[in-house]
């Protein structure tokens, strides 16, 4: 689709280890450095297309989320990074982790860019099971984004803010959003969803064995559904068996916790998970049928140092997982999710994060665009 509209395709970037860690630690080539700050990460696991792109080596990227992969990396690298609704973007030809959680879009420097390139990928393809968005209004994000956000009303979720590993620094600079949002000419209320700290126990329930499911026993693809299998990639996903040494240690990790679930609970983790999402999603409809867009740090915290070598498991892991708390939920339940950088401080950036009713990223754009033309984020501190 973006070489049908004209764009050139510059070359691929490396992501983390089968794609499971927020850190940029677990690549096969070494770490991957963010592009603001040298031995800090530069997020995961859509790493190197975050420092290919806040580099100015390429003007857009495309990243996938299962769990805040395209978020993670935006933020920490001072990008605009769009993770879609659920099936609004075909996932065709990509490797899966877990096909409800699957998600795939642009990283871009500007909301601009970011607007353009998902009006060009939007859309059924015909061969992506993900995808039920016939009869949606989508792909003409371009022409109302720049609307303002005069009579908009959006939420400040309470819950976003405060976490355990949150920083102040990124609490102040987001709520500072709001504050401009408000001079803007929009509505902006503090709302509280207590479900949305459940939401990463939901989404792990879902991951953890899915992705054991999906892309180990099922070679990257699974079985049941109706679609495009890529069978050279099924054979190639298959080796891993060969080698499980060589995985890295969020990946094995990850992939112990599903079988376990698996063996000693039947399956009934995940099967929980998925019925508990919808409660989930209904939580946030409840709060976006009444406001236009919800609003919270995408990142408790300013990207990390990169671990050592041989740093300790749990430095490591913590490294590697423990920034996805409001990213992850909206994997769960597929609400479009949308991160723009807001402040640089001591040379790493800021995340705010917008989320949207399904299929209505062309309010997040417009919000966001708004606000990156308030000001320059980067004398933001």
């Amino acid at each position: 689709r973006v070489l049908d509209a004209g764009a050139t395709i510059v070359g691929k970037a490396h992501c983390e280890n089968l794609c499971l860690s927020g850190g940029s630690h677990t690549n096969a080539k070494g770490p991957v450095h963010n592009a603001h700050k040298m031995g800090y990460s530069s997020g995961g696991s859509s790493s190197g297309t975050a420092t290919v792109v806040a580099l100015g080596e390429a003007d857009l990227g495309i990243g996938g989320d299962q769990g805040g992969s395209i978020r993670i990396p935006s933020s920490f690298s001072g990008l605009c990074g769009m993770k879609p609704t659920h099936g609004l973007v075909p996932y065709t030809g990509i490797m899966p982790i877990e096909i409800t959680l699957d998600h795939t879009g642009p990283m871009t420097k500007t909301v601009e860019d970011n607007a353009l390139m998902l009006e060009v990928l939007a859309g059924p393809d015909g061969l992506d099971p993900r995808q039920y968005c016939g009869g949606q209004n989508y792909g003409d994000y371009l022409s109302t984004m720049k609307g303002g956000v005069k009579g908009l009303k959006i939420a400040v979720l309470k819950e976003g803010f405060g976490l355990a590993n949150s920083e102040d620094v990124v609490d102040t600079n987001v709520r500072k959003v709001a504050d401009k949002l408000k001079e803007l000419g929009a509505e902006v209320e503090e709302v509280s969803i207590p479900d949305h700290l459940l939401g990463p126990a939901i989404f792990t329930a879902v991951c953890a064995e899915g992705t054991v499911a999906t892309m180990l026993d099922g070679n990257s693809h699974g079985t049941g559904y109706r679609g495009l299998y890529s069978t050279s990639m099924m054979k190639a996903m298959a080796n891993w068996k060969q080698h499980p040494d060589q995985l890295s240690f969020t990946t094995k990790v990850f992939l112990l916790l599903g079988a376990y679930m698996k063996k000693e609970f039947d399956g009934t983790f995940y099967a929980k998970g998925q019925n508990l999402s919808r409660r989930l999603t209904k939580s946030y409809d409840d709060i976006l049928a009444k406001f236009d867009a919800i609003l919270m740090p995408t990142l408790p915290h300013r990207s990390q140092p990169l671990p050592d070598a041989d740093a300790a498991i749990d430095v490591y892991m913590t490294r590697a997982l423990g920034m996805i708390p409001n990213t992850s939920p909206f994997d769960a339940t597929g609400h479009p999710a949308l991160t723009v950088p807001c402040a640089k401080v001591d040379d790493l950036p800021v995340g705010a994060m917008f989320v949207g009713k399904h299929f209505d990223e062309a309010t997040l754009y417009k919000i966001a665009y708004a606000y990156e033309q308030s000001g320059d984020w980067t004398k933001n501190n």
